[in-house]
């Protein structure tokens, strides 16, 4: 590839980026927040655009999952998502090297080897069900491991929560092509291209519904839960924890069952084994 197809294709990359940059600074100036939080020094901007995301993910990413969702079979839609995942897994397994955890990136490589021979291309996570569990990783975690801070959190447009530290990991892969569809980015028909990469923005979007719909039931404020998960999971994953990787939000309560809700029962209610002290003011009775 010489340097006029490199300057090319980086300036195609840019052009696409300059309406989302306009996006932003459009957005920004539409809301305030006199005190925010300190992790959260933009949230006049960050509430805007998520307000924004939020808006065109319901006019058009959400009904097209949920319809996906229904009318997709179980089985084909495991299949492709487990496909996807694949593709994850070998970028996951670069980044551990990169971090220099050699044991992770040893582990997920010998998952995306073992789905993708055994796993008919990764259709079955046979991986998975021989105990070897998914670590989910990207350039955003690397760059933490190497010691760069997170910094403020930011609402990116289309993309949702990250951080400086992660939006610069995104804008340095994509910049360089590099991330777990470069596989897909590879294919030179461009309508099979395209079509992938939407089946698989269908397919990660489908895969939140149940999750978005139980932040629904319990977050006072989805901003301010969605935020505050996605920095603890980051956190999380630079630390090398082991984190749920189908739920972007960690790990919530299951209030399935009535049993399992929390007992907001009146604290100065005396159990049945236990005389209730006396009321102020009033002698104890006596024998």
């Amino acid at each position: 590839m010489d340097n006029n197809t490199t300057r090319t294709e980086t300036s195609a990359r840019l052009s696409r980026v300059a309406p989302i940059v306009a996006l932003t600074a459009f957005v920004a100036g539409c809301a305030h927040v006199p005190n925010p939080s300190p992790q959260d020094p933009w949230e006049s901007y960050n509430r805007s655009m998520y307000q924004f995301n939020d808006a065109f993910d319901k006019a058009l990413f959400k009904p097209i999952a949920t319809g996906y969702k229904q009318l997709t079979p179980e089985p084909a839609r495991t299949c492709i998502h487990n496909i996807f995942a694949n593709m994850a897994d070998l970028w996951s397994s670069v980044n551990s090297f990169l971090q220099g955890r050699g044991h992770d990136g040893v582990n997920m490589l010998g998952r995306v080897l073992f789905n993708s021979t055994m796993g008919l291309g990764g259709c079955i996570d046979v991986a998975s069900m021989n105990g070897s569990k998914r670590i989910v990783n990207d350039f955003g975690v690397t760059l933490g491991v190497w010691g760069f801070e997170p910094g403020p959190y930011v609402v990116l447009p289309f993309l949702g929560s990250s951080t400086v530290r992660d939006g610069a990991g995104i804008g340095a892969m994509f910049a360089a092509g590099a991330s777990s569809y470069t596989p897909v980015m590879a294919i030179d028909n461009i309508p099979l291209r395209n079509t992938i990469l939407a089946v698989a923005a269908v397919d990660l979007r489908a895969s939140l519904l149940d999750a978005d719909d139980l932040v629904d039931r319990i977050a006072l404020d989805r901003y301010s839960f969605i935020r505050d998960a996605y920095l603890q999971r980051r956190n999380a994953l630079v630390k090398g924890n082991q984190v749920d990787p189908d739920n972007p939000y960690g790990t919530l309560p299951d209030y399935s069952d009535d049993d399992d809700l929390p007992d907001y029962s009146d604290d100065d209610e005396a159990p049945a084994d236990q005389a209730a002290p006396p009321a102020s003011g009033t002698a104890p009775a006596t024998q």
